[in-house]
């Protein structure tokens, strides 16, 4: 009698454990990395862009398993306000009060797969947005949800 309960309890208690077996995909617990670095990236802390002109935002990107995306924002900084993750500081203009400030929020898709990426976006700021003090903000996330913001103060002249 004891034998028909053993077979049977064998398969339920596989059945159980079969379900503990660990997952092989790796979690990723790791933030992605902007790269501003390079000889070749562009703008720089307390770097400058010139109103009506075309410009090329350049930075390099990494993740440990992949990349999701990338996004600017380009904004003033008239009051002195701050996003900085850079260690120097800039010379600073008087504070002032916006007239037609320059604003930009773009965003970058970056295809599936990639765990570095060159970003080459040729952006161009409007003659007539107000010359000054900015903030040009970087955003990159991976495809985990993991975000980096690289925040840098540079001019409109």
């Amino acid at each position: 009698m004891k034998k028909k309960y053993i077979i049977p309890g064998i398969l339920i208690a596989g059945y159980f454990l079969s379900g503990c077996k660990k997952d092989s995909a790796e979690v990723d617990t790791s933030y992605p990395e902007i790269d501003i670095t390079a000889a070749s990236a562009f703008p720089k802390q307390c770097g400058s862009i010139r109103r009506g002109e075309k410009f090329i935002f350049r930075a390099s990107f990494h993740d440990n398993v992949e990349l999701g995306s990338s996004s600017i924002d380009i904004h003033h900084n008239f009051d002195h306000h701050t996003h900085s993750t850079e260690v120097s500081n800039c010379n600073m203009e008087p504070v002032k009060k916006p007239v037609n400030p320059f604003l930009l929020i773009k965003t970058f898709p970056i295809a599936a797969g990639q765990k570095s990426f060159t970003i080459n976006e040729e952006l161009v700021v409007p003659a007539d947005a107000d010359p000054g003090d900015y903030h040009f903000m970087i955003r990159l996330t991976d495809k985990a949800g993991w975000q980096t913001i690289k925040g840098i103060s540079i001019k409109l002249l």
